[in-house]
C-alpha cells in the first residue's frame, strides 16, 4: 500500500449522513494541519444509498474500495421504508464486517468531558470513574450462524438461529484482549462475559478464554461473569467492571447499548472494528462508527449528536493511522467543546444531552477547539 492514507466514508442512512458530514469537516481541518502526510478521502454508497445505487445494500464496488483503504468511517444504516424485506439497508453492516474480517470491536465507555457526569442517569458517585473498554467478537456467533425463518403455513410455525463459535474464533479475540491488557502496567483486568451455565457455545468460550490466558497471559487478572449478573452490575455499580470486558457478538451488542446510558447519551460513544492488532507502526485496518443507529425519527432535523462519530475519528487515528498525538488532540477538542463554560468550555450539548446545539453547531465547536491544538502539534 502506498504512503497515501486512504480513508473511505460510508455515511449510510438517516442521521448517519448528518453526523459523518460533521466528522468529515473535522477531518478536513486535521488534514490541513498535517502537511507532512498525504490523505485520500472518498465516499461510497452504503445501506439505503447502496440500494438506490445498484439494488444492493453493500455494492461490490464499495467492498473493493474498503479493502484498498487503510480505514473506513461509517455512519449508520436502516430506514423504516424497507421494513423487514430481504434486501434492506441493515444487512450492509454485518456484510461489510464479514467482508473485511473486522472481528475485534472496541467500544470505550467513559466520559468525553466531566460535564457529562451531570447528564448520566446514574448518581455521580456511581458513574464517576467508570472506564470500561468493551471488546466484542464481531464476525461470529448468532448473527452469522444459520437462520431459519418461520413457515407461516405450518400448524405451529417455528424459527431458529444458530449461535456457533469455533475454538479459533474465540482464541483470537481472547488474544486481542490479552494484548490490550499487557499494554498497561500493571496489566488491565479482563472480565469475560458468557452464559456458560446454560449455553454450550458459552462453555466453549469460557474454556478457551481460560486456557489462552493461563498459557499466554498469566500476568493478566481474568475473571468470568454470567451476562445476566453483568447486566445488573453495569446498571448499579459499573466501576466494578472497569478494565476490558470481552464477550461474544450478541452479548456485546446488547450490553454496549446498556453501557451507553452511563455517559448520558448513546450519541457520544465511538467504536472501532479491527481486522487485527495494530502493527509496529500502530496501524491496522479498521471500520469506525458511532454506536448509535440511523434514528429515522430525527433525521433531517439537524439535531443529531455527532460526538460519537468525531470520537470515532480519534480511534481511527489511534488504531489505523498510527497517529496517537492526533487522536489525543481530537479527544481534547471534544472535551473542551463539551466542558462547562465555567471550565473554559463551550457547552456544546445537543438535544439528547439537554441542550439546544444543532448538529452543525457541535461540528463548529469542535473545529473551534481543535484548530489551536493542531497548530501546536509537532509530528
Amino acid at each position: 500500500m502506498s504512503n497515501v492514507k486512504k480513508i473511505v466514508l460510508l455515511p449510510g442512512d438517516g442521521i448517519g449522513i448528518e453526523v459523518v458530514a460533521e466528522a468529515k469537516r473535522v477531518l478536513d481541518v486535521i488534514i490541513e494541519h498535517l502537511p507532512g502526510y498525504k490523505f485520500e478521502v472518498t465516499e461510497e454508497p452504503f445501506g439505503g444509498a447502496g440500494i438506490e445505487f445498484n439494488g444492493q445494500p453493500l455494492p461490490d464496488s464499495t467492498v473493493e474500495a474498503c479493502k484498498k483503504a487503510h480505514c473506513v468511517l461509517m455512519g449508520a444504516v436502516g430506514h423504516p421504508k424497507y421494513g423487514l424485506a430481504p434486501i434492506r439497508p441493515d444487512v450492509a453492516m454485518l456484510a461489510i464486517r464479514k467482508a473485511v474480517d473486522a472481528y475485534a470491536n472496541i467500544r470505550p465507555v467513559l466520559f468525553p468531558s466531566p460535564s457529562l457526569l451531570d447528564k448520566s442517569p446514574l448518581k455521580t458517585e456511581i458513574a464517576s470513574g467508570t472506564e470500561i473498554l468493551l471488546l466484542r467478537e464481531l464476525v461470529g456467533g448468532i448473527y452469522f450462524g444459520e437462520h431459519v425463518e418461520a413457515n407461516w403455513e405450518d400448524a405451529d410455525p417455528a424459527a431458529w438461529d444458530v449461535n456457533k463459535y469455533s475454538r479459533s474464533q474465540v482464541e483470537r479475540i481472547a488474544r486481542f484482549a490479552g494484548e490490550l491488557a499487557i499494554k498497561t502496567s500493571p496489566p488491565t483486568p479482563v472480565h469475560s462475559l458468557d452464559k456458560a451455565n446454560v449455553l454450550a457455545s458459552s462453555r466453549l468460550w469460557r474454556t478457551v478464554v481460560t486456557d489462552i490466558f493461563a498459557k499466554e497471559y498469566p500476568q493478566v487478572p481474568l475473571d468470568h461473569t454470567y451476562v445476566d449478573a453483568a447486566a445488573m452490575i453495569l446498571a448499579a455499580r459499573p466501576k466494578k467492571l472497569n478494565g476490558i470486558v470481552v464477550c461474544d457478538n450478541q452479548i456485546g451488542d446488547i450490553l454496549s447499548d446498556e453501557l451507553a446510558v452511563v455517559p448520558g447519551s448513546i450519541g457520544v460513544l465511538p467504536s472501532a472494528a479491527l481486522s487485527g492488532l495494530p502493527d509496529a507502526k500502530g496501524e491496522t485496518f479498521g471500520l469506525y462508527e458511532p454506536i448509535h443507529g440511523s434514528a429515522p425519527d430525527i433525521m433531517g432535523q439537524g439535531i443529531a449528536n455527532p460526538i460519537g462519530t468525531v470520537l470515532s475519528l480519534a480511534l481511527m487515528f489511534r488504531y489505523s493511522l498510527g497517529l496517537e498525538p492526533v487522536a489525543k488532540v481530537i479527544e481534547a477538542a471534544v472535551s473542551k467543546a463539551l466542558d462547562y463554560k465555567s471550565a473554559g468550555g463551550l457547552e456544546a450539548f445537543t438535544a439528547d444531552l439537554g441542550g439546544k446545539f444543532k448538529t452543525k453547531d457541535v461540528g463548529d465547536a469542535v473545529i473551534q477547539c481543535i484548530t489551536p491544538l493542531l497548530k501546536e502539534l509537532k509530528l
